[in-house]
Formats: C-alpha cells, sequence, structure tokens
C-alpha cells in the first residue's frame, strides 16, 4: 500500500525516514518535502533543494530471500526512468543509478539502511536546477518540458517503484535487463574514481550477476567495480 505524506520543510527526507524505519514504519511509505533544508547525495555530497523539485524518500522492508539489498538502487533507477519518460524525458541511466539527459545530471538516488530496512532517496530537478558545479546538471524545465506538480509526479514514481519492487523480489534478473537497455551501450568510454586511488579507464562491458559494474581495460581484463563515481568519457 502506498501512503504518501508531504512536509512543507525538513532538513533531510532520507534523514527522517531512517528515523521512522527504525521506530517500525511500513513499507509502501514516501515522505515529500516541498523544500530541504540539508538534502544530501551520494558520496555526502550536497543537494540544493529548492521549491520546485522533488524530494521524496522511501522505505522497503527487507524480507529472506530478496535480492542484494544494494540492488535496489537499480530499482529505483528503473523506475524513476519509467516515470520520467511518461513526461516526454528522454534520459539514460549511468551506473550505478543517476539520470541524464545528454551530459547533465538530471536526478539523485541514495540509498540508506537501517537494520532491516533500506531507505531509498530520491531527487529530480523538475523545475530548478544547481549552477556553478564541478558538473553538468538540467532539469526538465530547462529541457523545454513542463514541469509537473511535484507530488504528481510523486504518485507517478512511487505506482512505477511498486511495480519494479515486486519485479525485484522475484529475482533481480528482469531489473538488470531493463537497466541496461535504459544505460548507456556496451563499449561506452568511462573513467571510474575510487577513493584514494587514480582514476580507472575502460569500457563499459554491462553489468555483473550481481549489478557490479564491468569495466573493460585496455589489457582486456576486465575489472569488476562494486562502488565508485562514474564519468563517461
Amino acid at each position: 500500500m502506498i501512503d504518501i505524506r508531504t512536509v512543507a520543510t525538513t532538513a533531510s527526507t532520507n534523514a527522517d525516514m531512517l528515523a521512522l524505519a527504525a521506530s517500525g514504519a511500513a513499507e509502501g511509505l514516501w515522505l515529500h518535502a516541498v523544500e530541504q533544508t540539508a538534502g544530501r547525495g551520494r558520496l555526502g555530497r550536497a543537494w540544493v533543494s529548492p521549491p520546485g523539485n522533488l524530494y521524496a524518500s522511501t522505505i522497503v522492508c527487507l524480507r529472506p530471500g530478496d535480492p542484494s539489498p544494494a540492488t535496489l538502487a537499480m530499482v529505483a533507477s528503473v523506475a524513476l526512468d519509467e516515470a520520467l519518460t511518461a513526461y516526454g524525458a528522454d534520459a539514460w541511466i549511468k551506473w550505478p543509478n543517476d539520470l541524464f539527459i545528454g551530459d547533465a545530471k538530471l536526478t539523485g538516488i541514495l540509498l540508506e539502511r537501517t537494520g532491516d530496512a533500506v531507505v531509498a532517496g530520491i531527487g529530480v530537478n523538475l523545475a530548478h536546477h544547481p549552477e556553478g558545479l564541478d558538473r553538468a546538471t538540467t532539469s526538465l524545465a530547462a529541457e523545454g518540458l513542463a514541469a509537473p506538480d511535484p507530488e504528481l509526479f510523486l504518485r507517478d514514481l512511487a505506482e512505477a517503484f511498486a511495480r519494479w519492487l515486486a519485479v525485484w523480489r522475484n529475482g533481480l534478473e528482469p531489473v538488470r535487463r531493463r537497466w541496461l537497455e535504459r544505460a548507456h551501450p556496451v563499449g561506452t568510454a568511462l573513467s571510474v574514481r575510487l577513493p584514494d586511488q587514480a582514476p580507472i579507464d575502460g569500457l563499459f562491458d554491462g553489468l555483473a550477476a550481481d549489478g557490479a559494474l564491468r569495466l573493460r581495460r585496455a589489457s582486456g581484463e576486465v575489472q569488476v567495480i562494486h562502488a565508485g563515481d562514474v564519468f563517461r568519457i
């Protein structure tokens, strides 16, 4: 059952949902904030959160037999892609879960776990996008598309997420296939930055069965990467 709750302002929907999850909140709950004052993305990055964009988080209660919790990032990205496509966006997925239009980032997804629950936070640039960052960003409005009301967009996203979550619970492979259909093609040149290491360059070689990135090096060796910052060259 989908239960969407909206608040005018909060520091971080993910932080709020982690507390709710720890107190036993049910799966299907979504928290939507009109504005965040301390939004955050992957690797501790700040997420600029003015009104007009989507800032929302949901809870997945893990069950015995579920695929790896980390692969919920794939569930979130394919669901988000489905919702965005319905609003006319021609987006593609970059590993592990960012959605781009062209070379500009459109969305962010952050997974955090507490006990047997995973909180998935999703931010989408609908009406605005930040400028002056070290990477290109965009919004639906900047792409010439009508920016939907965030609450209406969230209803569509929540329904898509519930459908793909049910698919995931029956096995990761259909989610993995859909992810690959919507990602950059095999053979795309990528650069991967790992903590405290020099960048690793290679060609996208698809995903491992567990959703890890396969990177084909110049030597022909395939390196499997489970975490890192990925850039399309």
